[in-house]
């Protein structure tokens, strides 16, 4: 199994950054990508943003592409979503999730850890 946490959610005005992370442990060769993906209140998941770790290449949503930046460090297995410019509908609960196949990396199904979340609310 990989164990998936994320930290660095909270509470932050609109217009100001966040970064956050998901540390990953366990069986991470089996890993190929970390995801995130997010859940605005009574709105279904979203994907935002994925990685993956041997090449780093990135992947985004079109919604996201300019104010989010996904990178992580192979050295300590942590995945970082970089959000600037944060907007009122930034907020949502973010979760990242761990994949095994190598592609279709928007699609939920791809993706057989998931991490706990972290709130990420932002205020006007």
């Amino acid at each position: 199994q990989v164990q998936l946490v994320e930290s660095g959610g909270g509470l932050v005005q609109a217009g100001g950054s966040l970064r956050l992370s998901c540390a990953a442990s366990g069986r991470t060769p089996n890993s190929y990508a970390i995801g995130w993906f997010r859940q605005a209140p009574g709105k279904e998941r979203e994907f935002v943003a994925a990685i993956t770790w041997s090449a780093g290449t990135p992947f985004y949503a079109d919604s996201v592409k300019g104010r989010f930046t996904i990178s992580r460090d192979n050295t300590n297995g942590t995945v970082y979503l970089q959000i600037n410019s944060l907007k009122l509908e930034d907020t949502a609960v973010y979760s990242c999730a761990s994949s095994v196949w190598r592609g279709s990396y928007s699609s939920q199904r791809v993706y057989n850890f998931w991490g706990q979340g972290t709130q990420v609310t932002i205020s006007s």
